[in-house]
């Protein structure tokens, strides 16, 4: 660490109650602006001179300003761990092995930090996150060159890496400063089209009229007022962060005064100490972003609508989308989008046998990663857990209410249409409010204390939701929705739920319909079973062991 350059910053922690490393943390997304600004003049036809600056300025963050000897030593055990996996394994078993060690290294990383549990230090666990998508990707990309392009998906195709990068590419696609401390992540061919400015050109037929301008003789377009608008908007959340904390806080739930309120307002506030810990990462994700559009690797392309050059590549947020969501999917769906991003390309979509739809498996595998991804924190888990009912009880809330507010053929709202999302909105938004409590608290102890300060209201609703579910009361709700709609919005609703299934799944590896999935399973038995009688061979089926080999696990 440079000698005296923790003063300043000890001196406005101590004078807004922020410590050290939090400061210096928005130091360095700051100073990425003016040095992004820098790396895009660099000359195009100098690839090896931004390797080299993207090289210093990542290691100045590492050790210069955070003195994490330690964390550089750990990113640099990955990421040689993960090129000499992708250059000497030649095997289909080659990612998966990327997969554990890279995953495995990383929870050495989370165990520290909870062993240590200074949530206002800042370590190097939360950059080794970043990498883990970053390798884990890079091994699944090799693997995919060395098959047929006919066993590829057109995404794998586009992403796959032919040849092994140098040393000096890999370094600088590891250590890339604006998003090296907090995200986005993005994969190794999205870094070498931006280093070599391939990235840059326009598709085959397009009007060079309609290029985005660019300074002088530079292929990067022009990004100065996105970024600019990026890290204003990234600002204020961390001041209203800043501001709100003072109110909303998690000591106060945990405190006495908490407990004089009455029952709703005590929901509200624990609503708004959720929504003041989420201004953190929404300004945090902003700023690292609109350093990102300045370096020009958020560039995507022209948009067709407006004519104009998309920087949303990296976007890992939409704030709006998530504080009006209406349902679990919108709400889950539109935070840490990367992350999603990378739980379905790398794993969702990786062990779902090539011919067949992804299905409880692959859910149970994402959700599992996922959980291992964010640490060993208790909190993970409850959160994670109670979101995937939620989502399996919005899905069947979906299903069997919704058509009610929809005419017979289900092409139009019906005028209480907007009562049905007036409910959603307030439904989702409290649910959530309380599921996030144990990922803000993260111990066991504190996050109950916290939800029975609530009367565990949202285990409540889940419980009663999941007993009308599983009772009678399902089958006569769709019994008249047939005899309302006489059939005519099945298809509909048939479509919509494949299109959702099949597109977007999965959030956060949440399983997007956990009921769905386990009949899967039981039909797959079945299959198995007729396929067994017709062959003439005797049946004799332990449900135990037939489901243990379908999940790939042993039941407790």
């Amino acid at each position: 660490m440079l000698p005296y350059i923790n003063i300043p910053f000890n001196y406005v922690g101590n004078a807004l109650g922020a410590s050290t490393d939090e400061l210096k943390l928005i130091f360095s997304f700051l100073l990425s602006y003016p040095l992004a600004a820098v790396l895009k003049r660099i000359p195009d036809k100098s690839p090896w001179q931004k390797n080299l600056f993207i090289i210093g300025v990542g290691l100045f963050y590492l050790i210069g300003l955070f003195d994490l000897w330690d964390g550089l030593r750990t990113l640099m055990w990955s990421s040689v761990g993960a090129y000499a996996i992708a250059a000497y394994i030649d095997s289909p078993y080659m990612p998966w092995i990327g997969f554990v060690f890279c995953m495995g290294h990383m929870s050495l990383s989370h165990i520290q930090r909870q062993r240590a549990n200074d949530h206002r230090a800042v370590d190097i666990s939360g950059a080794q996150m970043v990498l883990v998508m970053k390798l884990t990707a890079f091994c699944w990309n090799v693997s995919d060159a060395r098959h047929p392009d006919s066993e590829l998906t057109d995404f794998q195709k586009e992403r796959a890496i032919k040849k092994l990068p140098n040393l000096l590419d890999y370094a600088g696609y590891v250590l890339f400063f604006p998003s090296l401390m907090a995200g986005p992540a993005f994969d190794y061919v999205d870094y070498q089209k931006y280093i070599s400015t391939t990235m840059f050109q326009l598709p085959p037929g397009t009007d060079p009229s309609k290029a985005p301008p660019t300074r002088k003789k530079r292929k990067i377009p022009r990004s100065g007022t996105p970024a600019a608008l990026k890290a204003a908007s990234g600002l204020a959340w961390i001041f209203a962060f800043l501001k709100f904390s003072s109110w909303y806080n998690p000591q106060l739930l945990l405190g006495p005064e908490y407990m004089k309120y009455g029952i709703l307002r005590r929901i509200f506030i624990l609503h708004m100490l959720g929504f003041t810990m989420r201004m953190k990462y929404y300004g945090v994700w902003t700023m690292t972003e609109g350093a990102c559009i300045l370096a020009g690797i958020g560039y995507k392309g022209i948009d067709p609508k407006t004519g104009q050059a998309n920087w949303d590549r990296l976007q890992n947020v939409r704030p709006w989308d998530i504080e009006t969501a209406q349902n679990t999917r919108a709400y889950l769906g539109n935070w840490n989008i990367n992350t999603n991003l990378w739980l379905r390309n790398s794993m969702y979509l990786r062990v779902t046998p090539k011919g067949k739809k992804p299905g409880f498996r692959a859910s149970l595998a994402t959700f599992v990663t996922s959980a291992f991804w964010h640490g060993f924190y208790p909190g993970y888990y409850m959160a994670f857990v109670l979101a995937s009912l939620l989502q399996t009880i919005a899905k069947n809330g979906r299903r069997l209410l919704r058509p009610f507010f929809l005419t017979p053929d289900g092409a139009s709202p019906t005028p209480n249409k907007r009562y049905y999302d007036i409910a959603c909105f307030f439904l989702t938004q409290l649910s959530f409010s309380f599921t996030v409590a144990p990922f803000i608290y993260l111990s066991f102890s504190d996050s109950m204390k916290v939800w029975g300060r609530v009367y565990f209201y949202c285990l409540v609703g889940v419980a009663i939701s999941l007993g009308c579910i599983f009772s009678p009361l399902k089958r006569k709700l769709q019994d008249q929705l047939k005899k309302r709609n006489r059939g005519k919005i099945e298809e509909v609703v048939k479509e919509e739920q494949e299109k959702e299934r099949v597109q977007q799944e999965p959030t956060l590896g949440l399983p997007d319909d956990p009921e769905a999935e386990v009949e899967e399973i039981v039909a797959e038995i079945k299959r198995d079973i007729e396929e067994m009688r017709k062959r003439g061979e005797s049946v004799s089926l332990d449900i135990r062991k037939a489901v243990e080999e379908k999940l790939g696990k042993k039941l407790p």
